[in-house]
């Protein structure tokens, strides 16, 4: 499976976001966003999971079906964590991983992000940096090939960020693809840089 980006242009309203944009991603090979803001990055992370039409050009992993879209196939870490407040840290979490098909043992992720200790502590009391965790935790509860990842370390102190660039790491070194959009290196040595000026 590979993905490849031909030719992407967007627009949004009379602003051209970027245009010819072009790159391939392979399994085991990562890709780190930068840019200032307004330069496109979450733009172009939207476009590739799908959630945002692009005027031209195409996203598809080869290696799929023809019919195969991203979406279904990636995980998407945005701006928001995905939590609802009245549920408790484990029950977030579970429902994510039926949701997405994973297994039913959530523990582990919950012990990787060091959640485990507030399992049952409803959601609307965690952190700004605990909800971002448990936002992360779904990474870990189902498998899929491409990870999509919008400024992951927001509201992440220095340990929890180390804890989250591990995990990117071991995804792309079993083979799985990654991109993150950060103004924080990651120092994951398989990923390279993509940077993206502001269109005029």
């Amino acid at each position: 499976m590979r993905l490849v980006v031909e030719n992407l242009a967007v627009r949004r309203g009379s602003r051209e976001v970027f245009s010819g944009l072009s790159l391939a991603l392979a399994p085991g090979e990562g890709l780190l966003l930068t840019g200032p803001n307004g330069a496109g990055k979450t733009t172009l992370i939207r476009a590739i999971a799908g959630l945002l039409r692009p005027d031209s050009g195409s996203v598809r992993l080869d290696g799929l079906e023809d019919d195969a879209e991203v979406g279904p196939n990636c995980h998407l870490v945005g701006h928001q964590n995905g939590i609802k407040a009245s549920m408790t840290v484990g029950e977030n979490l579970r429902f994510w991983a039926r949701y997405l098909g994973g297994g039913a043992d959530v523990e582990p992720a919950l012990k990787r992000l060091g959640l485990a200790s507030i399992e049952d502590l409803p959601a609307g009391y965690l952190s700004a940096g605990q909800k971002r965790r448990l936002g992360l935790a779904r990474l870990l509860v189902a498998k899929r090939p491409l990870w999509l990842l919008d400024e992951p370390t927001v509201s992440l102190d220095t340990v929890s960020t180390a804890i989250l660039a591990a995990i990117v790491a071991e995804h792309v070194a079993e083979g799985g693809m990654a991109i993150a959009a950060t103004h924080i290196p990651l120092g994951i040595a398989a990923m390279r840089e993509l940077k993206l000026g502001v269109a005029a």
